[in-house]
């Protein structure tokens, strides 16, 4: 089977989040500001939403499948995000990737450049800017 790459266009060049900020800038740039989003609730209230949490056991189970796919998709859709409780993975890989994400992170932005994306979805940075 014959596989075909997909062409997601082009993304403007735009400077790192990073680099804005090592400029002490005291304002976000606009191009960064989304008018047409709900600002984001920063809560410490029980009372506010809380990121969805995804079962994966729950998605192993055909009881159980049809609802956790639901909260998935709402979670995909409405957050972006979510946690995924009972994978089975074990915490000392999980803490060796956070570890090494952190690691990638705070290296200079020189370092960082040389895994940037080339025209694909792998590799650092966002193909998805399109002022």
């Amino acid at each position: 089977m014959e596989t075909k790459a997909i062409s997601l266009g082009r993304s403007l060049s735009v400077p790192f989040v990073q680099e804005l900020a090592k400029k002490g800038l005291i304002s976000v740039p606009p191009r960064y500001v989304h008018t047409d989003q709900d600002p984001p609730i920063i809560s410490l209230d029980s009372s506010s939403p809380q990121v969805p949490v995804i079962d994966m056991q729950r998605l192993l189970y055909e009881d159980f499948m049809d609802s956790e796919l639901q909260k998935l998709d709402q979670a995909c859709r409405e957050w972006g995000f979510f946690q995924l409780i009972n994978h089975e993975i074990s915490s000392k890989l999980v803490g060796k990737v956070k570890l090494e994400t952190e690691e990638f992170f705070t290296m200079p932005m020189e370092e960082k450049s040389k895994y940037v994306q080339q025209g694909d979805l792998e590799g650092y940075g966002n193909m998805f800017v399109l002022s």
